[in-house]
């Protein structure tokens, strides 16, 4: 049976790079289902629509969701942010993030497991005051035990199909309330998993480490906010933007997960046919792998790896990739 997927193409390079990667899954001899969604700055810009309800309860029946990149720049910040991508992440329980980072000429081979659903991004806060010169912004940290444990034991579980090593990044020094409670959840869990190796490091020291030395990482589990940060700065180490894919996901498949690049919307290139498809396409390749086509989505990954299709354009990328799989 073909998996049933929701595509959410978007904005500026989005369905281009999105068109590439469905190219290559059909190459791969997996067959999908899909189901268009018009979404993002440009849909906001005509009608005002950002994300009805009655989408996301279509959403639920899906078996995932693919989505190229959102945000254009007539749009004010914030509002595609959170109106989607966090409404998004929120209402399916999408409560991981996870990043992966490959550059075997580097010896890099790590990846980020970032909990999702909370932290500074919850929303708690508020303004007082707002437009005088007392005006006072509050952004708090929401972190609950269920929230944190269940990122980090699927962290846990994810280094003990890798090299069995795991390292806690977050700022416990300072962040004495929200830090002790991660720092806690994540040694008490670690009793549950005597095969694993364990570390820690404050997001600062991991900042270095990421530049210097990234090969000392297997798996981080790390919150909403530092796994943001830290993520971006991991694609940047390990073959650039253009190579960076993630997956938030919903690892117990009560709702569809979903897979996108992180390069986001570059209108500044967008119709041009020289947006870089890989990252939408190693996507493309974990959503194929959390779906169970494993064989499929190593296929994928091996072909974005060869040489041969580091080629220039869009289409030839696609192309490229697509002839090594046929």
């Amino acid at each position: 049976m073909a998996h049933r997927i929701g595509i959410i193409g978007g904005d500026g390079i989005g369905p281009e790079v999105i068109a590439e990667g469905l190219k290559v899954i059909e190459a791969a001899g997996v067959a999908l289902d899909t189901v268009d969604y018009d979404l993002g700055g440009a849909r906001y810009g005509r009608d005002g629509t950002v994300l009805p309800d009655e989408i996301l309860d279509e959403w639920r029946q899906l078996d995932a969701l693919y989505l190229g990149a959102v945000g254009t720049p007539e749009v004010p910040p914030g509002v595609i942010e959170r109106g989607l991508l966090l409404k998004m992440r929120f209402s399916l329980d999408l409560y991981v993030n996870l990043r992966p980072f490959v550059l075997p000429a580097k010896g890099i081979d790590c990846c980020v497991v970032r909990e999702n659903t909370e932290g500074t991004y919850a929303g708690e806060g508020g303004f007082l005051r707002q437009g005088t010169p007392y005006e006072i912004a509050t952004q708090g940290s929401v972190n609950t035990r269920h929230g944190v444990e269940r990122a980090v034991r699927f962290a846990f579980d994810l280094a003990m199909t890798r090299r069995r090593h795991l390292t806690l990044v977050h700022k416990t020094n300072v962040l004495t309330f929200s830090g002790d409670l991660w720092e806690r959840t994540f040694n008490e869990v670690a009793e549950d998993y005597p095969g694993v190796e364990t570390a820690y490091n404050h997001v600062d020291a991991a900042c270095i480490y990421f530049v210097q030395s990234p090969q000392q990482y297997d798996v981080i589990v790390t919150d909403n906010l530092f796994g943001d940060i830290l993520t971006d700065l991991g694609g940047a180490v390990s073959g650039g933007i253009g190579l960076a894919s993630s997956a938030n996901l919903n690892p117990d498949r009560t709702s569809p997960s979903m897979f996108e690049p992180v390069h986001g919307s570059a209108p500044d290139i967008a119709g041009k046919g020289i947006a870089n498809p890989k990252a939408a396409i190693l996507s493309g390749a974990m959503m194929l792998d959390f779906l169970g086509e494993s064989d499929a989505a190593a296929r994928v990954e091996a072909a974005c790896a060869d040489p041969s299709t580091d080629v220039e354009g869009t289409v030839a990328i696609g192309d490229a990739i697509a002839g090594l799989l046929a």
